[in-house]
């Protein structure tokens, strides 16, 4: 008898503890935000830009679909390497997109030159496993300031 009240009040006493959550508690800070986000939110933007250019300066269409279309893509393997799911709809570009040829690759070239310095700096402090992509977004970059002269 003394034995099934000793077990019954230690089980009396285990029960509560884990019916009220307070070992199963997490009262830490949330999870800092990935360092790559800044970057896959550029490349989102950039590639709307792209399409705004190209949409309001049709004759520039061929010659920034496909870099509209890297930037693209870039983004997406930022979003699988940081684990989160690219929106559904694209973000709109920022400004209005100009009408001119001379003056939409000027905007272009300025947006890709941040772009590429920015990609060089995280490449520069990323570790080995994420310095190889953010390399080939920096040298893509690169490239597409090239292709906008």
């Amino acid at each position: 008898m003394l034995r099934a009240g000793g077990l019954l009040a230690l089980g009396g006493g285990v029960a509560p503890l884990t019916g009220c959550d307070l070992l199963d508690r997490d009262d830490g800070p949330p999870p800092a935000p990935d360092p790559l986000r800044p970057l896959l939110d550029e490349a989102l933007t950039l590639a709307a830009s792209y399409r705004a250019a190209a949409g309001a300066v049709p004759d520039l269409a061929d010659r920034l679909t496909p870099i509209a279309e890297a930037h693209q893509a870039h983004a997406a393997e930022l979003a699988r390497v940081i684990g989160v799911t690219l929106p559904s709809t694209a973000p709109a570009s920022t400004g209005t997109p100009p009408t001119g040829p001379d003056a939409a690759l000027a905007e272009l070239r300025q947006r890709e030159q941040a772009g590429r310095e920015a990609a060089v700096t995280a490449c520069a402090a990323a570790p080995a496993e994420r310095a190889a992509l953010l390399g080939s977004v920096a040298a893509a970059r690169a490239t597409h300031l090239e292709a906008l002269k």
